[in-house]
């Protein structure tokens, strides 16, 4: 049962492959903020999966965040995220990201359940 309250924690670790020049967001060996906001909405798909009925998963539609200090290569960086609301097929997130240094990036997402096969469908 979806309910407020449920969480997940996703880390990774600062590698050429996810910094700002990799992926195009910036010129520098740092990590990347579309590489902080995938980790955030991975901690919130994780975070109900088990709680959606057979079938279903959850996409994400809206983030909005910050990404406030730079980490470096070899950093570990955890996101966390937090369900907050239960509207229906939406789910609303508290999400943060830190380093050992403390927090680099928080906001809040927006998740929609749908019916895997259904949502696929429209693929084209």
């Amino acid at each position: 049962m979806l309910e407020k309250g449920l969480s997940a924690c996703s880390t990774t670790t600062v590698t050429a492959a996810n910094t700002a020049v990799a992926m195009g967001s910036g010129d520098m060996e740092v990590f990347a903020t579309p590489a902080m906001v995938a980790l955030m909405e991975n901690a919130a798909m994780r975070a109900v999966a088990a709680a959606l009925p057979e079938g279903s998963t959850t996409v994400g539609s809206e983030m909005n965040t910050t990404h406030i200090k730079p980490s470096g290569l070899g950093t570990e960086i955890s996101a966390t995220a937090v369900l907050t609301g239960v509207e229906g097929r939406k789910l609303t997130f508290n999400v943060g990201a830190r380093d050992a240094e403390g927090m680099i990036g928080e906001g809040v997402h927006v998740r929609y359940i749908v019916d895997r096969a259904k949502f696929l469908s429209k693929v084209r």
